[in-house]
């Protein structure tokens, strides 16, 4: 079967565009309803920043992905690979509409944060249940252990791990949006590469959607992911790095399942050392400061902007070695 580069191709155009179009809509609605990030204590913006993004990003993925399901189903666009995106579909029916819900709730999850500052636990609580829904519904982790617990322990531990890696990344303008991008096109490459159509088209579309957000948000923002952006990357980043088939008899790869850990490294290693610091300084890891690596390089001497450049591009690099992989 040939690589449907077109398909692939609109899945990323028809997210961008939505997402790119909606946003302002979006952003309306969050003036109304005042859901506004307010200047305060290390924000360097001077004036309410609608958060919107979340929002539109979500709308920029599911609106394409429905219309597309329903173009092939009803055969109304003919496709090479047509046949083996809708046999994908059925046969995965009640895992995406997990997959989906979960990533609606996610978002609202975010939304009440964003509007209600949750604290701490609720909002622990609230991941926790969606990571086990989602473990309960979709294939989960193994690296090789035979033990249903322990998959379950370490998918849920997975998800959570991401969420909250992405939420503690949104602290830049760009940052969060465009790890999420560049992570997003590589797990559709690497999903693309192995036939897994299905992960692939997540991957494009969620990566033609963060790249539609950006103008809004990078270098000057006029909006902001949100917690309910942030936690929709990391949920979404984290189920793609779970469903494709890293490893098979087929294809037997053991360091391939080392992958998702490449391209989410810069996030990853960020949690990593922001909690070990809190810790060390007896603070809750949850809380936030300015121990961030971006927050390292612009006191080192960059700026905001190539800060975040340069993040990217260190991402894309390590990413880069999970394709290989």
């Amino acid at each position: 079967m040939t690589f449907p580069f077109n398909f692939f191709a609109g899945a990323f155009a028809g997210a961008f565009l939505v997402t790119l179009l909606a946003l302002p809509l979006w952003r309306k609605w969050c003036l109304r309803t005042q859901l506004v990030d307010d200047p305060g204590h290390r924000k360097i913006h001077n004036t309410p920043v609608p958060l919107a993004g979340g929002f539109a990003v979500l709308t920029g993925i599911l609106l394409p992905l429905a219309a597309g399901a329903i173009l092939l189903k009803l055969e109304i666009v003919k496709l090479s690979t047509a046949s083996a995106v809708v046999y994908g579909i059925d046969r995965r029916k009640i895992e995406l509409t997990v997959l989906a819900l979960g990533a609606v709730a996610i978002t609202i999850l975010g939304w009440l944060d964003d509007k209600h500052e949750l604290k701490a636990l609720p909002k622990f609580i609230g991941q926790i249940l969606i990571a086990v829904a989602v473990a309960a519904a979709c294939k989960r982790i193994t690296l090789f252990v035979h033990s249903e617990v322990f998959s379950y322990a370490v998918t849920i531990f997975w998800i959570l791990a991401v969420i909250n890696a992405f939420n503690f990344m949104d602290n830049m303008n760009g940052l969060c949006a465009g790890l999420g991008a560049i992570g997003a096109f590589l797990f559709a490459l690497i999903a693309a590469a192995n036939g897994e159509y299905l992960v692939a088209i997540t991957g494009f579309l969620m990566c033609g959607a963060l790249v539609g957000f950006l103008p809004w948000n990078f270098p000057n923002a006029r909006a902001f992911l949100g917690d309910a952006g942030s936690h929709l990357v990391g949920y979404l980043l984290a189920v793609m790095a779970i469903l494709p088939h890293f490893y098979t008899k087929q294809n037997p790869r053991p360091f391939a399942v080392l992958a998702p850990l490449f391209v989410l490294a810069v996030p990853l290693l960020d949690l990593a050392q922001v909690s070990l610091i809190r810790t060390l300084n007896k603070k809750p890891f949850w809380i936030g400061d300015t121990n961030h690596l971006s927050h390292r390089l612009v006191r080192a001497g960059m700026s905001r902007t190539s800060a975040v450049l340069l993040l990217w591009l260190i991402a894309a690099i390590i990413g880069a070695a999970a394709c290989w992989l």
